[in-house]
């Protein structure tokens, strides 16, 4: 008896030991799980929109980047306007982009080529991250591309507005009248699709840094949109997810290139219309310190 006495202490801490390690192995499976599920909630996010500049190169990048570290700087003049002539400037240009609207409803009435050139010269006076210039402008004036590029988007865009955008998103997009339907992608004269470059290459084949390289495309998007509406023409702004690595084998662009923004191109039907929205006051999106 004084035996068996003598063991229950080792009895109770054999036993706290096998629940301790019952406990850590339940712990370590909902904590999976869990992971797991947060992996799903999200599965609409396409990794072509993700920023590589933080991301490990493949290969090693060389100390040398290419740049001339010696290049000349120039003096700068700029043209100076008189206080009531810049807020006469100021005030036109707002009203200009204040009328930009997101259409959906393009004619196929032909565009000049030359407006389209120029809009993309606008947009490539971008700045950009150690003067890379990261972007590819790819426009599509071809009608059986275009139709590729339509079939590809409404596929996938089936699955995200049934599977992969989940219900809060799409009854958000409702009072849009959106869906995946994208007629636009035949009947715009142009598609432009802006592709954002995650590293360049040296001359030596090696791979270059492209600094900050979604955020300077993201600039040269909004100086597009805003020639865009400058010259008389329409858009909508399309992030056509999970469509970007069969977008890019069609277009033949290279694997450091991935598809940020699709800009349909054009004049609006005679019968398009566009929500009544309204945008937020000055006072609701500007702080002054």
């Amino acid at each position: 008896m004084a035996f068996f006495s003598s063991l229950t202490p080792v009895f109770i801490a054999i036993i706290c030991v096998l629940i301790g390690v019952i406990l850590k192995k339940k712990n370590g499976e909902r904590e999976k799980h869990e992971t797991k599920s947060k992996a799903l909630s999200r599965p609409w996010v396409d990794e072509d929109l993700k920023d590589g500049t933080d991301h490990q190169l493949e290969e090693e990048v060389d100390e040398w980047q290419g740049f001339d570290e010696n290049i000349a700087h120039v003096p700068f003049f700029a043209e100076r306007y008189s206080e009531a002539e810049m807020i006469k400037r100021s005030q036109e240009f707002y009203k200009l982009l204040d009328k930009r609207r997101s259409v959906r409803f393009l004619s196929d009435e032909p565009v000049p080529r030359e407006v389209i050139d120029n809009v993309i010269r606008t947009a490539g006076t971008s700045p950009s991250g150690a003067h890379t210039e990261p972007w590819t402008f790819v426009v599509v004036q071809d009608s059986d591309l275009k139709h590729k590029i339509r079939e590809i988007v409404e596929e996938e865009e089936e699955i995200n507005y049934k599977k992969r955008m989940g219900e809060r998103w799409v009854n958000d997009l409702k009072r849009l009248r959106t869906n995946w339907i994208k007629e636009y992608l035949d009947t715009a004269p142009y598609l432009i699709l802006i592709f954002k470059q995650v590293y360049g290459r040296l001359p030596n084949g090696k791979k270059k840094t492209h600094y900050y390289n979604e955020i300077s495309v993201s600039i040269a998007c909004g100086i597009l949109l805003a020639a865009l509406q400058n010259a008389g023409l329409h858009t909508v702004t399309s992030t056509p997810l999970n469509c970007g690595p069969h977008l890019r084998v069609l277009l033949q662009r290279p694997a450091n290139e991935k598809l940020l923004l699709l800009l349909p191109v054009g004049y609006p039907k005679k019968d398009a219309t566009v929500p009544a929205l309204t945008r937020k006051p000055l006072e609701d999106i500007m702080v002054v310190m």
